[in-house]
């Protein structure tokens, strides 16, 4: 069967969306005020580990433990975390036809697989590689083989659908990947041109749908 690789932050939920609610309920929870709450804005928008969380900690001089800070951060993201319902819908429908789904995404384990869990993503997907599982980012390719490793799937022939120009597509590239770029972020002159842009990724598992009928 073929294998299917898709991004998961703003590619399969809404990230963006969930940041600034996530942080404001984590702020409001420990009563923290908008010193620290401008401070995860600027520091964490774009990701998140633990390293973070103990760094704010010695920031502001916080009296709770730096693993009680991650916990409270992680769950208030999964708690915020949302995935369209035609989403799921659409991947359940991909994997109806025969493909194989991946998710290939960087960050921490636990926060990377508490969103899929609470997106309700996990029971749709055959295999999932976090970058915090083996200390590698994309466009690093072993990230790609390790996904396909726990698909029980091959490479060859596989696509990667994702909004990172570099991470995604460089690195789908790089692991020998056809490539879907979901647009929204500058493309650098440097990478080369994904095989599918689209706006949605609704609109890549049309593609790989009309791909499986040919």
């Amino acid at each position: 069967m073929p294998l299917a690789l898709f991004d998961l932050d703003n590619t399969l939920v809404d990230r963006r969306r969930a940041f600034p609610a996530a942080v404001a309920d984590f702020c409001r929870t420990l009563g923290y005020g908008a010193e620290i709450e401008a401070w995860m804005h600027a520091e964490l928008a774009a990701r998140a580990a633990p390293d973070d969380l103990a760094r704010m900690r010695r920031t502001f001089d916080l009296s709770e433990p730096a693993a009680s800070l991650w916990t409270a951060y992680v769950d208030r993201m999964a708690a915020a975390i949302t995935c369209r319902p035609a989403v799921r819908e659409a991947l359940a429908g991909l994997r109806a036809s025969g493909w194989t789904l991946g998710v290939v995404t960087n960050g921490a384990s636990d926060i990377q697989r508490a969103k899929l869990r609470a997106a309700g993503l996990a029971e749709l997907v055959d295999g999932v590689a976090v970058s915090g599982d083996i200390d590698a980012r994309k466009p690093d390719a072993k990230l790609f083989r390790l996904a396909a490793d726990r698909c029980r799937a091959d490479l060859v022939g596989a696509t990667m659908t994702g909004d990172d120009p570099i991470g995604d597509i460089g690195g789908g590239h790089a692991a020998g990947l056809r490539t879907i770029w979901l647009r929204g972020r500058p493309w650098p002159a440097e990478i080369t041109a994904p095989h599918h842009t689209v706006d949605d990724v609704l609109d890549a598992v049309a593609i790989l749908l009309d791909t499986r009928q040919e």
